[in-house]
């Protein structure tokens, strides 16, 4: 079962579960079958998981879980495929994060502007770093088009400008790095 997700073999995972593989299987790491499917972004063979009642949000031992590494991947077709299983929105990664803030951190638009118009994930989620998804799309990003195109999803969604990180640092951010299209909406919604 494990070998048949990882590899995305739909027809495997189907005969494996036929023959009473359990979803919940774990590899030397903790991983399930359909962590590892979607860490290779095979949507067919999740989609099977899913529907033999996977859990989306069973952690490995780095606290990753199915739902938490499309935040990673930014795969849109599996958090589609994965929302279907009722995934715990507010589950943290080892740093604490929700899957929003990798996306916004890697500038994955599509799929945080999906999370945010099909979830009520929280927007300001501040993880063990004491960022939100709004600064680490501008302390981790790089300022380009779809960072910038994040950020405006993120204020559009509610994210507060002016949620700062541990030194208090908002908008300054920004500005330190020469992002002036991402510091001037992040200014005119209020950050400081």
């Amino acid at each position: 079962m494990l070998e048949a997700a990882r590899e995305g073999d739909e027809a495997a995972v189907r005969a494996a579960l036929r023959a009473g593989a359990r979803t919940e299987a774990r590899d030397a790491k903790r991983r399930t079958p359909l962590l590892l499917a979607a860490l290779g972004d095979h949507v067919a063979a999740a989609r099977v998981l899913v529907e033999a009642g996977a859990d989306p949000d069973a952690q490995d031992e780095r606290s990753d879980s199915p739902w938490l590494v499309t935040g990673v991947t930014g795969s849109v077709r599996m958090a589609r495929v994965l929302l279907e299983a009722g995934p715990d929105l507010g589950l943290t990664n080892r740093f604490g994060g929700t899957s929003l803030i990798p996306a916004s951190e890697r500038g994955h638009v599509a799929y945080v502007r999906e999370v945010l118009e099909r979830t009520s994930i929280e927007v300001d989620h501040v993880n063990r770093l004491g960022w939100t998804a709004l600064l680490e799309a501008v302390i981790l990003g790089d300022g380009g088009p779809d960072h910038r195109k994040v950020v405006a999803l993120l204020l559009d969604h509610g994210a507060d400008p002016e949620l700062a990180d541990k030194d208090g640092v908002t908008l300054e951010h920004a500005r330190r790095r020469g992002f002036d299209e991402i510091a001037r909406p992040l200014r005119d919604a209020g950050a400081r």
